[in-house]
């Protein structure tokens, strides 16, 4: 395990590398130059050309891409050019708001999806599979946005259950859950919807195999056979459903960050993005890879621990 684990590590560099070259460049090649974004089209060329010197624009490309590189291995991601202040800084406080956010729905749509997915496979076209198809095909229907306005109107406006607006501090974890449970909630029925849909279609093609058989004629609980056996295997396809929305989860909390009026760095994003914060949406979108680059190793390396075949 540990040999495969330092396999998908070490292709993880050169994927990083390859990312962050790619946000070099599409950041260097969309329309109009960043200087005159950041200042506005009636800014004095003075300005601009002391913007694009504080920049590093006037410097040859190659040079940018390097000064770019070494300032992602010092942890340098640069200053924003609205408050001149690090963005390391910022992202150090909006990071934790949305990993809490996505770790807390993956882990509602796993705890609450897998369970549903399994009853509806076993009870197979009856009443319970027909309340659970329904259901899951209502929480795929509802987009996580809306299903949070909702929740907002009737949790916090109508019956005051819930804080309204903005997140919990850290040092107080029933004050920073209470925040939380909302909008985990609205983001965690969505995943469940769809991993309960996964979770029954891959128990209904497992339950029909040879091996489940074979363990019910011997003898073994029907415990046994669904948990050691039947769920065992189907565990991949789960695995890399978990890993695909947790990626998903990350980008599209965004709008549920708005709804809340959360920190985190969807929102981070937008606000940059309105106030053409280059250097603040260059460094957000390589934490993005970062993030991604990392569950998907996680999602590899779980993958090796769930089947040791994968490892070989």
């Amino acid at each position: 395990m540990a040999k495969f684990a330092l396999q998908r590590i070490a292709l993880s560099i050169p994927t990083l590398l390859a990312v962050f070259t790619l946000i070099f460049i599409i950041v260097r090649v969309i329309p109009g130059d960043p200087a005159t974004a950041a200042l506005g089209d009636y800014a004095s060329q003075e300005a601009v050309e002391a913007l694009r010197e504080r920049m590093g624009l006037n410097e040859p490309i190659y040079v940018q891409y390097f000064d770019f590189i070494g300032g992602l291995l010092r942890g340098d991601l640069g200053r924003s050019l609205i408050t001149s202040e690090p963005v390391i800084d910022q992202i150090r406080f909006a990071l934790p708001h949305t990993v809490e956010l996505a770790v807390a729905a993956i882990l509602i749509g796993l705890v609450l999806g897998i369970p549903v997915g399994i009853v509806t496979a076993i009870y197979r076209n009856t009443f319970i599979d027909y309340v659970g198809r329904v259901l899951s095909l209502a929480g795929l229907s509802f987009p996580a946005f809306y299903l949070g306005i909702l929740l907002l109107y009737f949790f916090s406006v109508r019956w005051g259950l819930f804080p309204t607006l903005g997140a919990g501090d850290f040092s107080d974890p029933v004050k920073n859950l209470h925040h939380l449970a909302l909008p985990a909630i609205s983001l965690g029925l969505i995943e469940t919807a769809y991993i309960g849909r996964m979770t029954r279609s891959v128990m209904l093609n497992v339950l029909n195999d040879d091996f489940v058989r074979t363990a019910r004629a011997k003898g073994l609980p029907e415990w046994a056979v669904l948990v050691r056996h039947a769920f065992r295997a189907a565990l991949i396809p789960i695995v890399s459903l978990a890993g695909i929305f947790a990626i998903s989860l990350i980008g599209s909390s965004v709008l549920t960050e708005v709804v809340f009026s959360r920190p985190g760095l969807g929102r981070m994003m937008v606000g940059s993005i309105r106030q053409r914060d280059y250097i603040t949406v260059q460094s957000i979108m390589v934490v993005y890879a970062v993030i991604i680059v990392f569950i998907n190793l996680l999602t590899d390396l779980i993958y090796g621990l769930v089947d040791p075949r994968v490892r070989y």
